[in-house]
């Protein structure tokens, strides 16, 4: 498949929105949450992108454990760079996240701790092959605000180290409103590296439901870059688990 289309789009599935990094929780037993940007829009150098949609998946199969899927469909859009496809189904992952430490993201007291791991598997119009993943999360919250801290380690489908460094920044947690950032530096041994800074909104409408809105920025190799993102995250009780009564 075409590695230069992979070289073009350097970047990480959505995995807690509207971010890249994620936090040190896990949807609950017996849960399912659906991580959804319809339409990002990616301009990266003199190529456009839309991402239609990007998608996480998380499901809730045991106590502090989860099954996440990502996948994006990318669609390059006015003309084409050489070795760029019109359209890739990419980033593209199954991984498995648990809380190693109850927190305060728990309900609990002191720092949340977990790990999500697992394969990244092959894309189409991209990179035809396996790789692997695993990130540590740390995650603390105050009544003025929350971060969390991702140190992530990938062996790319190219079969190259990846390393990421990154922190998300939140403003308080009871606010309808709440700002957010996040910062990270990403370096790998093929393609570079990337140097990113997001801003943006999480607007909570219930506890179920969850709109978001950031503008992300980016240095990827000796390329500028910008995205766009819109979306949503939805959450839905499958069943209820045994000796625990149903909420709202």
């Amino acid at each position: 498949m075409t590695l230069l289309s992979g070289l073009l789009l350097a970047r990480r599935a959505d995995a807690y929105r509207p971010f890249d990094g994620t936090d040190a929780d896990v949807a609950e037993l017996g849960t399912f949450e659906l991580e959804l940007g319809p339409t990002h829009y990616y301009r990266q150098g003199s190529q456009n992108y839309l991402l239609v949609p990007a998608t996480v998946l998380n499901f809730g199969v045991l106590e502090g454990t989860e099954i996440v899927i990502d996948a994006q469909d990318r669609l390059a859009i006015g003309k084409l760079g050489a070795g760029v496809p019109r359209f890739a189904f990419a980033d593209d992952d199954v991984l498995v996240k648990h809380t190693f430490r109850d927190g305060i993201l728990q309900g609990k007291t002191g720092v949340s701790i977990a790990a999500e791991g697992g394969l990244l598997t092959p894309e189409v119009n991209g990179t035809d092959s396996i790789g692997a993943s695993i990130d540590v999360i740390t995650s603390y919250r105050w009544s003025f605000g929350t971060i969390h801290w991702n140190e992530w380690f990938e062996l790319t489908r190219e079969h190259y180290a990846n390393l990421y460094t990154g922190v998300i920044l939140e403003g308080p947690f009871d606010w309808r409103v709440r700002p957010v950032a996040e910062l990270y530096y990403d370096k790998d041994w093929l393609e570079g590296s990337t140097e990113s800074a997001l801003v943006g909104a999480i607007w909570t409408l219930k506890d179920s439901f969850m709109l978001d809105a950031a503008v992300r920025g980016a240095r990827v190799a000796d390329q500028d870059a910008l995205e766009v993102r819109l979306g949503f995250t939805w959450t839905l009780t499958m069943w209820e688990p045994k000796g625990k009564s149903a909420t709202d």
